[in-house]
């Protein structure tokens, strides 16, 4: 009864296969391919799996990428399903406008953002932060529900949007530093601090609505590289999305109670 998970980005394909699908569950076996070399996954690193008997994924990269993901599992007897936000699920309530329109992967790390803080101690706001191609600063209350968040470009896309409109500026990524003397360090410097910037204001913006300091969480390919620069207290965690889809596949796929263990 393995289950599959899959956090599909806009670069890669991480994935990870686990004994159940539930929260504690062991890992068994792991990986990541860039987006250009998933095709090779039925005959390389998925070959060797044991087939699972669930799939749950979270895909930002269109369904070009669904299908030739789905063609890598043409082995196995399984049918992937794919996160679509909703309106609430494993305890968390979503407070978007229009909830199905919020991004797959917001809601899944908000999820697993949610019960990692709920194990830790008593419930309080939180601040959750992804930190990957875009950043994503979201704001929850101590009872579960979403209340909206920022969208700002990542590093890579602010530097590149800075190349293609001024003109001559063309320069290698820099150091972080509180006086940039050079263009380089002034470039990295100031997009650090625009992602800082946006995590401290919601981080202000939900002490204030609460009425308590959130607790903020990290997460993303690019995380570590803010982890210098942050001026509250977070945790930094790797696999986040990966922990709300178990949580989410706990309520998905729970083995049904047997007719003999109810009372009547």
């Amino acid at each position: 009864m393995t289950f599959l998970a899959l956090d599909i980005g806009n670069t890669r394909l991480k994935w990870a296969q686990y004994a159940s699908p539930q929260p504690g569950s062991a890992l068994l076996a792991q990986g990541a391919e860039f987006l250009e070399n998933i095709d090779k996954l039925g005959d390389g690193a998925w070959r060797g799996l044991q087939p699972p008997r669930h799939v749950l994924g979270c895909v930002v990269a269109g369904d070009a990428v669904k299908r030739r993901v789905q063609e890598q599992m043409d082995a196995w007897d399984v049918l992937p399903q794919w996160v679509v936000s909703s309106e609430g699920e494993a305890g968390l309530r979503n407070g978007y406008d229009h909830p199905t329109r919020l991004g797959a992967d917001r809601w899944v790390a908000m999820i697993g953002a949610y019960h990692r803080m709920r194990v830790q101690g008593a419930p309080r706001p939180m601040v959750v932060v992804m930190v990957g191609t875009a950043v994503t600063v979201e704001a929850i209350d101590a009872e579960g529900k979403f209340l909206g968040g920022l969208i700002l470009p990542g590093h890579g896309i602010m530097l590149r949007a800075l190349e293609s409109g001024t003109a001559g500026l063309h320069v290698p990524t820099g150091e972080v530093r509180e006086f940039p003397t050079n263009t380089s360090d002034a470039l990295t410097s100031g997009g650090t601090y625009a992602i800082a910037g946006a995590v401290e204001r919601m981080v202000q913006h939900v002490s204030t609505h609460c009425g308590a300091e959130p607790k903020c969480i990290m997460t993303g390919g690019a995380g570590w590289k803010m982890a210098p620069s942050m001026t509250r207290p977070f945790e930094l965690v790797d696999n986040l999305i990966f922990d709300g889809l178990l949580q989410m596949a706990q309520g998905r796929y729970a083995p049904a109670t047997p007719p003999e263990a109810v009372r009547t």
